[in-house]
């Protein structure tokens, strides 16, 4: 598995792990499948959920590490 950045779509983030897709409903993205959603980054979705990108980015690394 490669490493997750903040700089993926959430598309090749899910692909790298489908174990974050918990952490970004939690954020309150109930719609990964949406086009819209797959071409955004992570680090836009933590911005457009007004949450801070590196907190986002633990929480993911957490999530992969399960």
């Amino acid at each position: 598995m490669e490493d997750i950045r903040q700089d993926m779509t959430i598309g090749e983030a899910l692909q790298a792990s489908p174990k974050i897709a918990p952490v970004l409903m939690q954020i309150g993205m109930h719609c990964l499948g949406c086009p819209a959603s797959m071409g955004e980054t992570l680090e836009e979705a933590a911005m457009v959920h007004g949450i801070d990108v590196n907190e986002l980015m633990d929480q993911i690394k957490m999530a992969v590490e399960e």
